[in-house]
């Protein structure tokens, strides 16, 4: 196996989750600067400003896997690069907030996307034994841009006096024009070729490319496969086929569970949460680089054991992790405990989701569905993750408000919620996810769909 080439073609791919990462969080800085410049609403601020991106992504994930699938995996990674350049831009440039919320909405699409295309492509030309480090560099790029775009708007803050905001959205084409450069550079993946294209001698040159030790028997496994999936659907085409029901519910409960653990409530407005604790503005932002640091490094303690001891068992110290740091935060909001032990809690949340649910979530819904339909189950799964992403950004304003706000200056019920719903997916984990390591996705598929 050519580790070499396929490392290469997955680090390209896993690219876009960087930009994904530092699109999705660098809103932090710039959302009171913004609401404070526009004058805006609660209710404009949290659906126009803050939440908009996440209405696109939501768009793009839902709709991502039907070009993934018709026109092959490259293109669409390519299409994303162009995306996320043109927000940059626009974003950075924009004159009033409707402007702004438009090409925040391009941006949204291209995260939707991508979150659809990018683990798609590198689970299809890894191997069984290397497929979740791999298919995992696209969640560690991510966090990578979330620690970045900290880091980056700790750097901006005051550079551009009212219009540090700008400097710290148009940052990002810089990343995406390169990106968009790289991925002219990646071959399409030969599971497509094969499954939907059925171009078998260029599907071969790919396997050849990338060092597969016997590529007419890997691509006999993928032929034979393919057959025996439309063998056992008969007449009936529907993705949302019985044969596909368990699959289904497994991407639709992880990616449930990996928002109503409060990930992106945190991330997205953790200058603001910090504050509420009476934490300064500067001082805010600087932890906030604490929180991307720690999510950078327990994403590679995450990678490092997910070919290891698997799926399930990082996803069950997660869960355990999540429980213990999220009761700690809504004690420590409710008794006003001091500073210290709330940011503890809080870097503690952030390392149990970084080896759980961060490490594990894009990896077990891209090797879960079948070949034929894999990244329309990717779009399935990603579309899940977003809408709820989505629907707690937009709420989130009406509890931290501190004159509106449901719960004040205290937000500690929203905390102990999240702690309620992290029992609820160890739950889950204990008793309905299946182990995923080591097994090619050809025989995952007979686990899985046949079984």
């Amino acid at each position: 196996m050519n580790n070499n080439k396929l490392v290469l073609w997955s680090v390209v791919a896993a690219l876009a989750g960087f930009i994904f990462g530092f699109d999705t969080v660098v809103i932090s800085g710039a959302n009171q600067p913004i609401q404070e410049l526009w004058h805006t609403t609660p209710l404009f601020h949290g659906f126009f400003i803050m939440s908009m991106a996440l209405w696109g992504t939501v768009i793009g994930a839902i709709f991502g896997g039907i070009p993934t699938e018709k026109y092959g995996r490259k293109k669409v990674l390519l299409w994303i690069g162009i995306l996320f350049s043109l927000s940059a831009i626009g974003s950075a440039l924009a004159p009033d907030p409707y402007i702004f919320s438009f090409f925040r909405f391009i941006g949204g699409l291209g995260i939707g996307v991508s979150s659809v295309a990018a683990p798609t492509y590198i689970s299809e030309i890894s191997t069984p034994k290397t497929r979740g480090r791999l298919a995992g560099m696209y969640q560690f790029n991510i966090v990578f841009g979330i620690f970045v775009a900290y880091f980056s708007n700790y750097l901006l803050k005051g550079v551009g006096g009212i219009n540090d905001w700008r400097w710290m959205l148009g940052v990002m084409a810089i990343p995406s024009l390169i990106y968009t450069a790289l991925v002219f550079s990646v071959p399409e993946s030969p599971r497509w070729l094969i499954t939907i294209k059925n171009n078998l001698a260029r599907a071969r040159e790919i396997l050849v490319m990338i060092g597969a030790d016997d590529p007419d028997k890997e691509i006999n496994g993928i032929i034979a496969a393919n057959n025996t999936i439309k063998a056992s659907l008969g007449n009936e085409k529907l993705f949302f086929n019985k044969k596909y029901k368990a699959v289904l519910w497994l991407a639709f409960f992880i990616a449930f569970f990996n928002q109503w653990s409060g990930i992106n409530f945190i991330l997205y407005y953790a200058p603001q949460i910090l504050q509420s604790a009476g934490i300064a503005a500067k001082d805010s932002l600087a932890s906030s680089i604490a929180f991307g640091g720690t999510n950078l490094i327990f994403t590679f303690v995450g990678l490092y054991l997910i070919d290891r001891i698997g799926r399930k068992q990082l996803l069950i110290i997660g869960s355990l992790g999540y429980i213990l740091s999220l009761v700690s935060v809504a004690v420590c909001f409710k008794l006003q405990v001091g500073n210290t032990v709330l940011l503890t809690s809080l870097i503690f949340f952030i390392a149990s989701h970084a080896v759980g649910q961060g490490a594990v979530i894009w990896v077990f819904i891209s090797e879960i569905f079948p070949n034929n339909v894999r990244a329309l189950g990717q779009s399935f799964g990603a579309s899940v993750h977003w809408v709820f992403a989505a629907i707690i950004t937009l709420i989130t304003p009406y509890f931290l408000d501190k004159d509106s706000g449901v719960f004040g200056d205290n937000p500690w019920p929203i905390f102990a919620f999240f702690a309620f719903m992290m029992v609820l997916q160890l739950v889950w984990v204990l008793t309905k996810m299946p182990e995923t390591k080591g097994v090619s996705l050809e025989d995952l598929e007979k686990k899985l769909i046949h079984e």
